[in-house]
Formats: C-alpha cells, structure tokens, sequence
C-alpha cells in the first residue's frame, strides 16, 4: 500500500489547522479557555514530553537496548514523585518572580550578565539533535507510507509549516507573561491523538497478527529469544544514566519547562499532574513491546522506528496508516510549536540586541511590536537551524540517539538547580565554570562522535578509549563525565568566591526553607506619574503606562495613591512584570536605572521588619517547629498592640506611618489600612498639624492637651520614643496618644468639689475672723460720738478704715480662691512662689488651727520665678499646708522652702507630725485613699495637687523625713528669672 506525497501533506496541513481552530476558540472564548485550568488538561498538555522518539522511535530503541526503553518513563515518573520538594517550589518561584525560561530562572538566581546568555545558547545548541530528530521522523515515516526516498522539499514544506503554526499559536501577540489557554488546550488534544493512535494500532496488531494475547503468547513461546532479547541490555548496565537523563528532560527540557511552570494556569493542577501524567506516560510505553513483536512476526523489512507505520501497510489500510501518520505529526509538531516558542523568548531577551533598548530611540518606537518580531524572527531561525541540522545528520540512524543527546544537554543544568533550589551559598562563578565543564564534556562525549558518525569530522577516536573506560556504555560514560566534572567545579568554584548582595538576596528567594530577604528601601520617586514618566525614557510613554497600569491593577492600588510603602511594591511588580517580558537581568537593570532607591533608608530596621512582615501574611509559608512557635508568638504580640486601648501608631525616620492600631483608627476616624503607609502629611486635619507639631517638638509627652475635632473637643496625652539601631542611629518613632478626656472631666469634677469644702471652710474662718475688726469697729464707732478733738477723731477714723480694710483682705483672699478654677495650661504665667505660699498660709490659718507656727525659708531669693496659672497652683499649696497641719501635733511647726535648681523650682513642705505609714506611700495619690479614720477625710486632697503638678509639667514625691514627720517636694518648671 503506497499514499500520495501530496494527500500525506494535505492531512498533516488540515490536522495542524484544526490544532489551531481548537487554540483560537479557546483563546476567544473564555468558557472554552477556562477548561485549560483543567488539572486533567493540564496533565494532557505535559503530554508534549512524548514527542516522534516516543512515537517512532521507542520501538527502535526497545529493539536495541530492551526494556531499558522504561527507564525513559521511570526517570520522569521519579521527578513527578518529587513534585513537593522539586517541581512545586520551582513553580513558586517562577510565579512569584515572573520567570518564564531555563535562561530567566539561572539568570535570577546567579547574577550575571553572562548567565543568560550561556543558558540560552547551550539550550539552543542542546535542543537542536532534537529538533532534528522530529523533522527526520515525520519525513521518513512519509517516505514509508509512499514507498520514496524522503523528499528534502517534504522536510523543507514541514519546517515552513510548523514554523508559520508556531508563530501563530504563541506569537500573534507579545505576552510571555499571560499564559497561552488555546496553546494548552492544543497540546492536551495533541497527547490525546497521539494515545488513541498508539493505542489502536497496538491493538490492531495484536488480533491481526497474533490474533490476540493468546497468540502472543504462543508465539513468544515459539521464539523465546525474543523475551530474552529484551532482558539482556538491562542486565549489562546503563539504566542508571538513562533514568538520570529522563529525569532531568522531565523539568529541565526547555517545552516541559515552558507547559510545566509558563503556561500553569492553576498551580494546584500540579497535583493531579504529579501522577496523572506518569500514568499517561504509561499508557504510551506499555504497548511498545506488542508492537514490535507484532514487526517481527509479520517480517516487516523496514526500520523498526517505523514499525507502527509498517503494520498499518502490511494490512493494507490506509485508514489505519493515516492515524499512525497524524499522530507521529501530533508528536513531532507539538514538540517543535512549544521548543520554538521557549527558546525564541530565550534567544530574544538573551542572544540578540533586538531585545535590548536604547533609550535614544525609544521614544519613536513601539518596544511591544519590536519584541514581537524578535521572537517571530527567532522561531523561524529556530525552526531553520533545526532543518539545516537534518540535513547533516541524515545518515544518523536511531532517533533515541539524537533524543538522548539532548536529553544529557539539559542535565548539565541539574547541579545548578540543585544550588539554586538547596544551598545559596552558591555562585555566579561557580555555576558558569560548572555549566562550562560540563559542556565540554557534552561536546567530547557525544556530539564530536555524533559528527563523526555522520561523516562531518571523520576518523575521530572514540572517547572511552582515550579515557580507557571502554567497559561503561556511551551514555553511562558521557553523563559521569560531563556530569562528573560539572558538580566538581560548581561546589569548588562556589566555595572559593563569594555570593554578592544581589546572589544573597536571589537565594534567599529560592530556597525555600530560607527567610525572604528584606533587603530593600524606598523610591526615589514621589507619585505613580513619576515613576511613569522615569520608565517612558526607556520602554517609550504607551508600554511605560501600560506596565504601570498593569501593576497597579495587580496590587489593587489607586493610582494617586503617594504611599512611599505602596511605590515601593509598585517597583517591585514592574520589575517582576518587566522580568517576564524582558529577562530578570534587563529588568532589574531598567528599574535600577529609572526607579532608583533612597538609599539612605535602604536596611532601616523598621523597613525590613515590615517587609518581613508582609511577606509573612502574605504568603502561605511552611513554617514549622521553632519557626512556627516564632510566627505564633509574633502574631499573638501584635494582636495585643493592635487590641490596646491605647492609640498606638509607629513612623519610620522619613515620616512614614508603618503601624496603626484600632483604637488609633477609633479616635482619628482614620482606618489602620487607609493610615499605613501613608507618609504623615498626607493624614486629614487636625492630626497632620498636631503629629507633625508633637514629632518636631523636643517634649517627650504632652498632658492634656485640648483638640478640638467634629465631635467635640478631646483632651489627649501624647507620648513618644524613637527607635534606635545598633550604632545609635534613629529608625523610627513610636507615638502613643491617650485619650484622656473622661479623666480630664472627672478629676475637674474632683477638684472642684475639693475647692468647694475648702471654700466652706475658709468660710467659717472668715467669719470669726471679720468678728474681731468687727468688734473694733463697733467699739470705735460708739466712742466715736464722745470725741470732741478732731485730731481724736481722725485717729478713730483711721482705726475704722484700717479694719475694714482687714476685713475687705480677708473677704478678696476667699474671694480670689473661689474664683480660681481655670483649667491648667490655659493661662500660664510666671509667678512668684513666696506670693502665693504666703497666700495659701494666710488661707490655712482662716480656718485653721492657731497653735501651728509656720515658718518659711528661700521665698524671697531673687529671680525665683515658678511657670504655671495662679489658681490650681494656689490651690496645691493649700492642700500640701492642710495636709501638714492636720498631720501635726499641738504648737508643732510647718516649714516651707523654696529654691531654683537646674532651672526648676522646687519648694518643700515639712511637719512635725508622726510620718507615713511605708504600706501608704505608693498609695498616697490614689483618689479616694486617706488615712485618716472614717468620716474625717475624702482622700482627694493630694490627688488633685498631684493631677494639677502634672498638668504643669511638675512631679510631687512624699517621703518620710529621718527626724520625725513627713516631707513633701514639689517640682514645677521654672519661669523667666529676669
């Protein structure tokens, strides 16, 4: 049975369109995409591991090394049974940081400028056998199904084809970072093509050659070596490099890296994935053995890569070889559509100054649609290389060998994986010399015998004889080497340098038992337009907007928003965005340039605490045993910050708010959300002024100080502290605001019953006092009528008003303590402590005891001058004089004294009395406590001395004095001595 060239062509060209109906709805229409989230799809699409090798040319490598054939399948079924420790922080990772190629994620992690580019060109030397070995598949199995040497113009056509799909499927628009739902839906279909084929041709072969499993079975029987040819190669080695290669190509392949963390819709789909695409890996390979016996005992004289095509001739169906047809297309085709599409992103951001920008033409440029072309450019580059290599190794015979080739290229990768993912200690210089070595090695042991047995370099010796190690098979002795020599000089090189600061902080990222770093400080800039504008001198004004927007949108900010805090998240999503377009070195380079950090704050402690504690409530972390205990005891702590009565709110040394607890956001109006991160003056009035005034303030704390707000006026204590670093240096402040207000009332309301009963009592003081003058003027009236001397009765007049006047001294001195009662620190003034002790004396002895002697001392020493208002001071001094002689025996004497001190005025008032109980002095000031019997005492007296000292900025102490009696000292700020 012979098919035209001409029809193969046409259903291959139909098949790749219906691929792309099926990528164009699903792109279109979101109720199509959204089934690409599938996690059953998204293992289906992971299917594009299973390319012409395993279709073709598994059977030919079953027929030369047996059931080694499985470990191509068990190698990857280990690296999914490691999805928890390997591929799902490897999706972390290339999710958080915008990672979308091999190149992009060894670029991240090891800094340099010569990473990527090395990445990217070994990738791209790498994949090319295997690109290659697609092109020969699909061209000779055609030549199969047409009985004709394969055409190169079928090769050619096939390349063009492929090549014009693959721009069609992934770069009709420039979005490495947006996952490609119609590409992901295409290459599941693919991978369920591609098993219904195989699967129906192994049954065909089954029935119609052995005429079912009994048959099979009586044949294998009749030839047991066939049975034993398969064993043998297994027990003569190799096995374990093979599983090495297949596990490395799971993840590492540059289209299984591109559908396994580019085009992850769901992360959790990886799950499902985990043994879902073993078991559909399973399903390829198990029928393999069936079809190749089947070869064997219908005596097929073809090659046996080709058996399946064979089968579907020797029946004469051209049906059945159309199947087997399309779903070696399937194979070939997705492998090459998804292998372009990674490596043109690499080729583009890493291998060609098309990617690069220059900001003198940028601003007439349009950076989008110069990408664009980029990678359209590169996938046919890509695609041509691959042809061109074709066209060398056509004489090469097994397509495992070329597979494999490949696959012992991308395990170069896996001692840096391993110190990207488990140790950040290491380095840019031990990674590059590393990767370097086991080039050369790859180069040496297999690609310089591959040209030799192609005909290109002939004559060359084979590589195990030089190194004397002819008793290893190829592949054994071509991984240890390279391998060998790349994990030596890797951990060596990495041991012998240092990591910088941008390779501690790209660790730190990676491994995931690591603490996020907390390196970092704040923008330059001042709003969201300035950073625009800073990105358009390079990305040009519309792609700088639209990264800004899509950032902002990402975050969930307003776009007015001046939060320091929020630009600096703001910069850290462009990068990451700007990574994925561009590659992380050309992102970080652009934002470095453009979005440049202060860096005088750039480790502030409370910067790096509060990143870490961002990224501790934003992302779900492992955390376990101590570290658990730490986050547990972390959140308990700020739950009680956040629940304090007390309004609590923490700045950093550039003003902005980094904590703002709820009873803070009560008393403001201000939610904690809306303040934090705010810089201070964006806060509304009245807070902005009155913050601002209390920071730049040299006072500690403020007492009651009246704000008058919408609902009415509050009284609030203010406090303050600044957060010091190990040098000393100022990291923050702390402020803490009491609201005071229901205190401040009470203890007015206090005071002022106080000031009554003592103006009740002075009362009856004043009244037998103005009894005496009363009676002198009484008498001198009535003598007064009996006087004939004038000069007599101008004395007696005299007299008269001499008494009223006592009278009038005694009445103002009451009157002017009844009056007194303005609140603290509205009319402070300087006053003369002597003045108002001998008022507040005079006063004490109106309603007094007699038999006291007061006696004073330092009162009249020039320049003591007190600050503070006449009335509640006036009001101190009288309750310290009560207490004093209701605390002293009969005839004893209460001393009072004054004198400046360190600019302060201290005055102390002394008796004579038996002292104070030492259980009593901590309770002294309480409201409400005395120690007097019951009914003799309210106990409010030194309380309200004591609140109204304070509000002056003053202390009051009680102590006991050695001789005997209590002694009182008052501090109070001292006035303007001149």
């Amino acid at each position: 049975m012979t098919l035209s060239l001409g029809l193969i062509y046409a259903v291959g060209v139909a098949y790749l369109a219906i691929l792309f109906g099926i990528a164009f709805v699903a792109d279109r229409s979101t109720r199509v995409g959204r089934l690409a989230a599938s996690p059953w799809v998204f293992s289906l699409s992971l299917g594009v591991y299973a390319t012409s090798w395993t279709f073709y040319g598994n059977i030919g490598f079953l027929a030369e090394q047996g059931y080694l054939y499985l470990t191509i399948y068990l190698g990857v079924t280990l690296a999914f049974a490691a999805t928890p420790w390997l591929l799902r922080p490897l999706l972390r990772l290339t999710r958080e940081q915008q990672l979308t190629s091999l190149a992009d994620l060894f670029a991240f992690r090891y800094r340099s400028r010569l990473t990527g580019p090395v990445v990217a060109l070994f990738m791209l030397a790498g994949v090319l056998p295997y690109i290659a070995l697609q092109i020969k598949a699909v061209t000779e199995s055609a030549a199969v199904l047409t009985a004709e040497t394969p055409p190169h113009l079928l090769a050619l056509a096939f390349s063009l084809t492929i090549a014009a799909f693959a721009i069609l499927f992934g770069a009709r628009h420039i979005a490495p970072r947006e996952k490609h739902a119609g590409l992901v839906l295409a290459i599941a279909f693919e991978s369920v093509i591609k098993l219904i084929a195989i699967l129906v041709i192994a049954a065909v072969a089954l029935f119609a050659v052995f005429g079912g499993p009994a048959g099979l079975n009586a044949w294998l029987d009749a030839n047991p070596g066939a049975t034993e040819a398969l064993y043998a190669p297994v027990r003569e080695g190799g096995w374990f490099a093979m599983m090495v290669l297949a596990f490395a190509a799971a993840f590492l392949l540059p289209r299984q890296f591109h559908m396994l963390f580019t085009e992850n819709i769901d992360p959790r789909a990886l799950n499902r994935a985990a043994w879902a695409f073993p078991a559909f890996l399973l399903l390829l390979n198990l029928p393999m053995p069936v079809l190749y016996w089947a070869g064997e005992a219908a005596g097929l004289a073809i090659d046996p890569n080709y058996y399946a095509i064979g089968i579907a001739g020797w029946l004469d169906s051209a049906t059945l070889a159309l199947l087997v047809f399309i779903g070696g297309v399937s194979a070939a085709s997705a492998m090459m559509i998804v292998t372009t599409l990674a490596l043109a992103h690499m080729g583009t951001n890493y291998l060609t100054p098309i990617g690069r920008l220059q900001e003198d033409d940028a601003p007439g440029s349009n950076l989008y649609r110069r990408l664009l072309w980029a990678r359209r450019t590169w996938v046919v580059l890509i695609i041509g290389l691959g042809y061109a290599f074709y066209g060398v190794l056509q004489v090469v015979e097994g397509l495992a060998e070329l597979g494999l080739i490949s696959f012992a290229a991308v395990a170069q990768l896996l001692p840096g994986l391993a110190g990207l993912l488990f140790w950040n200690r290491a380095t840019r210089f031990g990674f590059l010399a590393g990767l370097g070595a086991g080039i050369l090695g790859w180069l040496f042991t297999l690609v310089l015998p591959l040209l030799d047995t192609a005909g290109i370099l002939p004559g060359l010796p084979d590589p195990r004889d030089w190194l004397q190690a002819g008793h290893l098979d190829p592949w054994t002795f071509a991984l240890t080497l390279s391998l060998g020599l790349n994990a030596l000089l890797f951990v060596a090189v990495s041991l012998l340098t240092r990591p910088n600061a941008e390779e501690r902080e790209a660790g730190r990222a990676c491994c995931p038992g690591d603490a996020a770093g907390t390196a970092g400080g704040l923008p330059l800039a001042g709003d969201v337009g300035e950073m625009e504008s800073a990105l358009g001198a390079t990305l040009g004004p519309g792609p700088a907007r639209h990264e800004v927007q899509r950032a902002l949108d990402e975050l969930g900010l307003p776009r007015h928003t001046r939060s320091r805090s929020d630009l600096r998240r703001l910069r850290e999503r462009i990068e990451r965005n700007l990574s994925g377009l561009l590659g992380p070195v050309l992102a970080r380079m652009i934002v470095d340039q453009h979005l440049r950090l202060d860096a005088a704050g750039r480790h502030t402690l409370g910067e790096s605490l509060r990143r870490v504690e961002e990224q501790l409530e934003t992302r779900a972390l492992p955390l376990s045993g101590l570290a658990a205990e730490l986050d547990a005891l972390r959140r308990f702590h700020r739950q009680i910050l956040h629940e304090l009565p007390l309004g609590v709110a923490s700045l950093t040394a550039g003003g902005e708010i980094t904590g703002w607890n709820q009873a803070l956001g009560q008393l403001t109006g201000i939610p904690p959300d809306t303040a934090t991160g705010q810089p201070l003056d964006s806060l509304p009035r009245p807070w902005r002024g009155l913050l601002t005034a209390f920071i730049e303030s040299p006072d500690p704390q403020w007492y009651k100080l009246h704000l008058e707000l919408e609902n009415g006026g509050r009284r609030l204590n203010l406090h303050k502290s600044d957060l010091l670093d190990s040098d000393g240096r100022r990291e923050g402040r702390i402020i803490l605001i009491e609201d005071v207000t229901d205190r401040a009332q009470l203890e007015a309301e206090i005071a002022h019953s106080d000031r009554l009963a003592s103006i009740g009592r002075f009362a009856a003081g004043v009244a037998h006092e103005i009894g005496n003058p009363l009676t002198g003027i009484a008498s001198l009236a009535q003598t007064l009528p009996l006087e004939q001397d004038p000069d007599e009765i101008r004395a007696i007049a005299d007299d008269i008003l001499a008494q009223t006047r006592r009278i009038n001294d005694i009445v103002q001195s009451l009157i002017t303590f009844a009056h007194a009662e303005e609140p603290a620190g509205s009319r402070f003034e300087d006053l003369e402590p002597g003045e108002l002790i001998h008022e507040a004396i005079r006063l004490t002895r109106l309603a007094g005891r007699k038999d006291l002697h007061f006696v004073t001392f330092g009162l009249d020493t020039p320049g003591l001058q007190v600050r503070g208002a006449r009335g509640p001071l006036l009001q101190v001094f009288i309750n310290l004089l009560t207490n004093a002689e209701q605390a002293s025996p009969e005839g004893a004497t209460v001393r009072v004294g004054a004198e400046r001190r360190d600019g302060r005025i201290r005055v102390a008032v002394e008796d004579e009395g038996a002292g104070i109980e030492p259980d009593s002095l901590d309770r002294l000031f309480e409201p409400f406590f005395t120690t007097k019997p019951t009914g003799q005492g309210t106990g409010l007296g030194l309380p309200v001395a004591y609140s109204i000292v304070q509000d002056h900025g003053g202390t009051l102490t009680a102590t006991n004095r050695p001789e005997g009696g209590a002694r009182f000292l008052l501090t109070l700020p001292g006035g303007d001595p001149s």
